[in-house]
């Protein structure tokens, strides 16, 4: 067993951390049971990202779900067309079988086929035959210069901002709910209109910025939420949404992730790299700038990278997977909370407008508020410790709106706690921050508006 301090998160005492859980498995691994573990992730333009990990030469239980949760969340960080698997025979099928179109996996492996264009596979092969890793890294964002607008779109609201030569001349917010909406023509007049409301402050407008939630390639989403009701019939025009506004207003146009964008604005407010920047939003989002200053054109949708591996652990509606992300770093997360809390809420109110009734009792300064914000900075400080298994930071910025508010310190204070208490290895290189209050509302659009290059 591991000899790791355990801090239990006080509304979820049944809470297994990825981090924790994996420290304690690899002390049941002996010289004389071991086995190697290696997974390689490919992508299309000839990346690879891989990762080796200790692994019992067994195919046990906890060895299985040892081997199979790596390989997921490996699968959710970087993203891949193909993974490449080496591992004791009974191991390699599991993963083999879960991950095929019938298997626990399927979701994955849909996502995967449709992001990469090309089916998803699994392959086994011997440990010499698993391909070196291959990263592939650019450098994007940073540039204000110039008059711009930027956007974040979110599933509750989106941001715009104007930016003249660094400096915010109007940033605001809009209220919307795309997730509902079946006609594209939905997001493009809300979007156009925020764009409008910004460029009236600029004297004319040389490039624009987005940061969304999904994934985008080229300018194209190729997985959304934000699409969720798009019919299939119409899904193509619709993933042409940032294609339309380039071509109609004929400038310069570039929309990243909104984790990515999250990262790009801590490295532009403190000025340094090795950034892994989380947005608990509707969702979870997240992106990295490596130490340095670099992307390795990862996909980092950890809203589907699992973080609790308690086997009751919720379930995610999309997904249909337990313990994800998007269940313990965002608006869903406080309104899981609420039964335990003790908070009773209109079954019909939105969960936007949940997170808005928990941050009034916050202000009204009742404990079982703050039991909640307590809760989500332990499962954040776990969450931290796991991310830095695999992504390569030396400071975390957390945006998002549920860290707006006096809540927002608490899951720093929390998130910190943890980390010192449980891995002071990392407390000694790592720092968590909290940029101011506007910033954290609107800072991913001002950051968003330095992606294009002039």
């Amino acid at each position: 067993m591991s000899d790791l301090p355990v801090i239990t998160p006080p509304l979820d005492p049944a809470f297994q951390p990825a981090a924790a859980w994996n420290d304690a498995y690899r002390t049941t691994v002996s010289p004389d049971h071991a086995a190697p573990l290696i997974l390689a992730v490919a992508r299309s333009n000839g990346a690879i990202t891989r990762f080796e990990a200790p692994i019992r030469d067994d195919a046990a239980p906890d060895t299985l779900r040892y081997a199979e949760r790596l390989a997921k969340f490996l699968l959710w960080s970087c993203g891949g067309h193909s993974l490449h698997v080496a591992a004791p025979a009974g191991v390699g099928a599991h993963i083999r079988d879960a991950y095929s179109p019938q298997g626990a996996r399927a979701f994955d492996v849909s996502l995967m086929s449709t992001l990469y264009e090309r089916p998803f596979s699994v392959l086994l092969d011997a440990p010499a035959a698993i391909p070196p890793a291959h990263e592939i890294t650019t450098a994007v964002g940073g540039d204000l210069s110039g008059c711009r607008i930027g956007f974040d779109l979110g599933a509750s609201d989106y941001k715009v901002a104007a930016v003249r030569d660094g400096q915010v001349l109007y940033s605001d917010e809009f209220p919307w709910n795309p997730r509902d909406q079946a006609d594209p023509d939905y997001h493009y007049t809300h979007l156009r209109r925020g764009l409008e409301a910004a460029a009236r402050r600029l004297p004319r407008v040389d490039a624009i910025g987005g940061s969304t939630a999904g994934v985008v390639v080229n300018n194209q989403f190729r997985l959304a939420s934000l699409l969720r009701s798009i019919p299939p019939s119409r899904f193509h025009e619709a993933s042409q949404l940032f294609i339309r506004i380039a071509r109609e207003w004929n400038v310069p146009t570039l929309v990243l992730n909104d984790g990515d964008v999250s990262a790009v604005a801590g490295a532009l407010s403190l000025g340094t790299t090795g950034i892994l920047g989380l947005a608990l939003g509707s969702s979870e989002a997240a992106g990295c700038i490596d130490n340095a200053g670099c992307f390795r054109g990862w996909i980092t949708e950890l809203a589907f990278a699992p973080v609790d591996y308690n086997p009751l652990a919720p379930t995610d509606e999309w997904s249909g997977d337990r313990g994800v992300g998007a269940l313990y770093f965002s608006q869903q997360a406080v309104n899981k909370l609420l039964p335990a809390a003790g908070i009773d809420l209109p079954a019909d109110m939105p969960v936007p407008e949940r997170l808005k009734a928990v941050q009034a009792l916050m202000a009204a300064a009742d404990p079982r508020a703050a039991r909640i914000y307590e809760t989500l900075g332990a499962y954040l400080g776990y969450g931290i410790a796991h991310y830095a298994a695999f992504y390569d930071f030396k400071h975390v910025l957390l945006l998002g709106r549920v860290m707006t508010g006096s809540g927002g310190g608490i899951i720093l204070t929390e998130s910190r706690r943890v980390i010192e208490t449980c891995f002071p290895h990392l407390a000694a290189r790592i720092t968590v921050l909290l940029p101011d209050e506007n910033s954290r509302r609107v800072g991913q659009a001002v950051a968003a508006a330095s992606l294009p290059t002039l």
